[in-house]
């Protein structure tokens, strides 16, 4: 009877494992078989306002998260997969107004044009638009780590999109 249990937990383990085949935490749908390197081009920015270094911290950040989330290298050129575009859009509009007709909150958007390229399966390629913004006081100043702050809660969100896009198939 002991050894009839410890086959089954034995059987009911493996089929455990198989089933579960290779999962991953982050939602990747990767073969790391065949995809063992990414590259990020740095992103121009063609908004119509250029915020400098913008375009700079989108690219690390997008790199972060892939070096985070994944198992993948980061490569200089011929890259598995290929991540690059630009910054399309940054401007700040008021979203509410005061009784005075003044601003009682404004927001900041940024978009991204991305292009990703697969080299393993070239129907997962793709051009998309991503944009996010950041809600703020109409008599704030949006400036040194305030902006900083705001980037980094649009940048994060719109990095996680393109995460999700290209690699979750979501």
């Amino acid at each position: 009877m002991k050894k009839l249990k410890q086959l089954l937990l034995i059987s009911v383990v493996a089929a455990l494992l198989q089933g579960c085949g290779a999962y991953s935490f982050t939602g990747a749908d990767i073969d790391y078989s065949q995809t063992k390197t990414f590259q990020v081009n740095l992103f121009q920015n063609n908004a119509p306002i250029v915020e400098p270094g913008i375009a700079r911290d989108f690219t690390i950040q997008l790199q972060d998260l892939l070096l985070n989330q994944t198992s993948l290298d980061l490569v200089n050129n011929n890259g598995d997969l290929v991540y690059e575009g630009e910054i399309v859009e940054y401007y700040i509009a008021p979203i509410t107004a005061t009784s005075q007709s003044t601003a009682a909150q404004n927001r900041l958007t940024v978009a991204v044009n991305v292009r990703f390229y697969n080299s393993d399966d070239e129907e997962k390629d793709f051009e998309q638009r991503f944009s996010f913004y950041f809600d703020y006081d109409g008599a704030a100043q949006l400036t040194g780590a305030a902006l900083d702050d705001a980037l980094n809660v649009i940048f994060e969100r719109i990095t996680q999109d393109v995460f999700n896009k290209s690699l979750a198939n979501w």
